[in-house]
């Protein structure tokens, strides 16, 4: 309010999409009229599509009510609405980095008047390698912006950006500085052989459907994977659709549709969509694949637990992810939850960093079988999944997976 660039590490679902887009509507209010064919005077760049779409949702009646025109631009949609609103004039324009240079190289808009800038998920937009794409668009516009930067996390690549693009910046940080997860999430770590994981993933996914709230968000590695355990789980019955870069903006937009309204409770994705998705009622998150740090794992559970509500996070922790053991270890320790015995000695071993010839974690059968590591319970089939457990009662997971499906 007060004109000062700012800095804020906030994690996600904190609501600070408010924080930043009604000062942008004072600001733009404050200025000169708009002409036909100007350029914003508030600038707001996120990551994602979604996450763009979201930010708009939020900012459109009060852009309406103030007569401000509002522009959103991103990729993997068609492009000739974007440009027709964009020759009009825009007050409030927010976009992806990638879709908004290319208009601006194309002379569709231009940054002449903005002097105020949103850098929303700035963590996210660098590790998805938009950093040359940024300090290009931040190039354009005039020096005596006033810009706003918003992370969940604080690492030398942000510092160094806003070491650049900021004067004097007033720093905000809401929540702890060090790497930590929602305490509202309950996690739960299954050290397993990579090929237990998609016997593992279909009884806890029946486990799941058997809640009241069930829907979940299942993470994967790569966009091909995600495909071919979605093809393989409709095959067989379960209520699951997946989304990722590859998939055209219409079928996204479907999908997410679907898995909002609960039609489709169980949603598939890739790492991209880790922040893209402002859904609130996710119930549980499942880490089929652990991701590449724990920055991004916790990226990845803090889609649950949000707005005060309580969540589970459930990760698939294999032998080639050992050397990521420690850090993930801090992670949970912070969030006071439990460590299994066999990630920590995974930590302290060289078995974690081999290509998973050592010595064996989990084993453990379903039902009936002997308890092992990450077994299903005793001979009545009931007890817990993993350390910890997830299930409970002689009935087991309602019958193993092929039993309850939703």
């Amino acid at each position: 309010m007060s004109g000062r660039d700012m800095i804020s590490i906030a994690k996600t679902g904190s609501g600070k999409t408010l924080a930043f887009m009604l000062p942008g509507i004072l600001h733009t209010l404050q200025q000169a009229k708009r002409n036909y064919g100007d350029g914003p005077s508030v600038l707001v760049l996120l990551p994602t599509r979604e996450l763009a779409q979201q930010v708009q949702e939020v900012a459109v009646p009060y852009c309406r009510d103030n007569n401000l025109a509002l522009t959103c631009v991103f990729g993997g949609s068609a492009r000739n609405p974007q440009i027709s609103a964009l020759r009009q004039g825009v007050d409030v324009l927010i976009g992806t980095p990638g879709r908004l240079l290319d208009f601006l190289d194309s002379g569709y808009t231009n940054l002449y008047r903005c002097s105020y800038v949103v850098l929303d998920e700035a963590d996210r937009m660098l590790d998805m390698g938009f950093e040359p794409q940024m300090r290009r668009i931040l190039g354009q516009v005039r020096p005596d912006r006033q810009t706003m930067m918003f992370s969940a996390t604080w690492p030398k690549e942000v510092r160094a950006l806003a070491r650049d693009f900021q004067k004097d910046a007033i720093f905000l940080n809401v929540g702890s500085m060090e790497l930590s997860a929602n305490h509202n999430i309950t996690q739960k770590v299954l050290v397993l052989e990579e090929q237990d994981k998609p016997r593992r993933l279909l009884e806890l996914l029946d486990y799941i459907l058997s809640q009241e709230e069930c829907k979940t968000i299942v993470f994967c590695e790569t966009k091909r994977k995600c495909d071919e355990l979605t093809r393989g789980m409709r095959r067989d019955g379960w209520p699951c659709l997946c989304i990722h870069g590859d998939k055209a903006q219409t079928e996204r937009d479907w999908v997410l549709k679907e898995f909002k309204q609960g039609k489709t409770p169980i949603l598939l994705a890739t790492d991209v969509a880790a922040r893209g998705l402002d859904v609130d009622d996710i119930k549980f998150v499942v880490n089929y694949d652990y991701p590449n740090n724990s920055e991004d794992y916790v990226h990845r559970i803090g889609r649950t637990g949000r707005r005060d509500k309580m969540g589970t996070a459930y990760t698939f922790f294999t032998f080639n992810n050992g050397s990521k053991a420690g850090d993930l270890i801090k992670v949970l320790t912070e969030a006071q939850q439990e460590v299994p015995a066999e990630l920590q000695s995974m930590s302290h071993s060289s078995y974690g960093r081999s290509n998973g010839n050592g010595r064996r974690y989990g084993g453990g059968g379903g039902g009936g079988a002997s308890r092992g590591y990450g077994g299903y319970g005793g001979s009545s089939g009931g007890g817990g999944y993993g350390s910890g457990g997830y299930g409970g009662g002689s009935g087991g997971y309602g019958g193993g997976y092929g039993g309850n499906r939703y």
